[in-house]
Parts: structure tokens; C-alpha cells; sequence
């Protein structure tokens, strides 16, 4: 008997150890084991396009977040601070799952997605939006997201025009108005926790 049980095979640890000291329950996370500055500084550390982008450093996801919010607004004339947030934090989850591109994601199934919707619920919840954004919402960040993914692309990822312009849409007006930055990490999650900060702040 005792045999049989030392045989039971134990069960994966789901868990990921912050620095910030919280242990987040990947399969089961609460808001209360949410904090920004492990946010940033995840984001600031995992690279967009699997690494694969021209410069002296990699493109991070918290930079993309920061653009993707500036075109957000920039789109979105005199929207809210509560949705302009939703457009920073949009890939927060990455912070501990990574950023996996989307041939990828399509490999794994819908496991990720599952993933990912249980920690964008409770990352929304901590810093004071619906766990689900409203339709609306949700379809506007795509918008900017693509926007910034054709810049990506195009700019920093080896893709032709033609490629973008078939994957993302055609080349948006908008990426005159904004520009691709490849800086050092610690740089980026400072800036990634002020404009987090700043709406916060914002939304009072």
C-alpha cells in the first residue's frame, strides 16, 4: 500500500514565485497576488518576435504595450483613462506565460488562450477594470495592437511590406506619427510603471 502510494505521480506546481514576493497561482490567480512592478518587470524582460529583431536589444513587450496605448489614445480621441489602461495592461499575462508568437499559439490549442483569460481576469480586477472588457473595447485594442504589429514587422522583424500589409492590413497612416524604440529593460519597466501609475492616478 505504501508502495502504491509513493508511486502516485505528485501534481505540477502551478505556481511562479514574484519578486515582489507573491505567489501567483498560474492556473488559479487572484487579484491579491497581482502587483504592477512584477508586471513591468516580466514585460520588460521577454522579447517580442521571439527575439528575432534587428538592434542592440530586444523589443520587449512592455515597450509594444507603451505604443500600443499611444495609439490607442491616438485613435480614440478622449477616451477614458480606465480604457487607455485596459490598452497598456492588454498583454500583461505574458509577464509569466511569455510572449508566444502566433503560429505558436495555434500549436498549443486552446490551452493558452484559457490561460491567458484567467490571468487578464484578474490582472483587470486588481487595478479596477471588468475581468471581460466590454465588445467595444476589446475590438479598439485589437485595432492599435495591429497597427503596432505592422510597425513591428515591418521595422524591426525582417517582414516585407507585402507580408505585413497580408498578415496585419494595409500599411497604417498612423505609423508615421509613432516610432519603434529598442531600449535597455531596466528603462523601459520605469516608464511601463509611470504611465501604469499615471492612469491610475487619472482614473482617481
Amino acid at each position: 500500500m505504501t508502495e502504491k502510494r509513493n508511486n502516485r505521480a505528485k501534481p505540477a506546481r502551478a505556481w511562479q514565485r514574484m519578486l515582489s514576493g507573491r505567489r501567483l497561482d498560474l492556473l488559479d490567480p487572484t487579484p491579491m497576488d497581482i502587483e504592477v512592478a512584477d508586471i513591468a518587470h516580466g514585460l520588460a524582460f521577454v522579447a517580442r518576435w521571439n527575439g528575432q529583431t534587428h538592434g542592440d536589444y530586444p523589443y520587449s513587450v512592455a515597450e509594444h504595450s507603451l505604443l500600443v496605448e499611444a495609439i490607442f489614445a491616438e485613435q480614440n480621441p478622449g477616451i477614458g483613462a480606465r480604457w487607455r489602461l485596459a490598452a497598456l495592461l492588454h498583454d500583461a499575462p505574458e509577464y509569466v506565460i511569455g510572449d508566444m508568437i502566433s503560429p505558436v499559439k495555434a500549436a498549443v490549442g486552446p490551452a493558452y488562450g484559457e490561460l491567458d483569460a484567467r490571468l487578464t481576469a484578474a490582472i483587470h480586477i486588481r487595478f479596477g477594470l471588468p475581468a471581460q472588457l466590454p465588445a467595444p473595447i476589446k475590438k479598439a485594442i485589437k485595432a492599435a495592437d495591429k497597427v503596432s504589429a505592422w510597425m513591428e514587422a515591418v521595422q524591426i522583424a525582417g517582414f516585407s511590406v507585402e507580408e505585413a500589409n497580408r498578415l496585419f492590413g494595409r500599411r497604417p497612416a498612423l505609423c508615421d506619427r509613432f516610432e519603434i524604440r529598442l531600449r535597455p529593460a531596466p528603462e523601459v519597466r520605469a516608464d511601463y510603471t509611470a504611465r501604469h501609475a499615471a492612469l491610475l492616478a487619472e482614473m482617481g
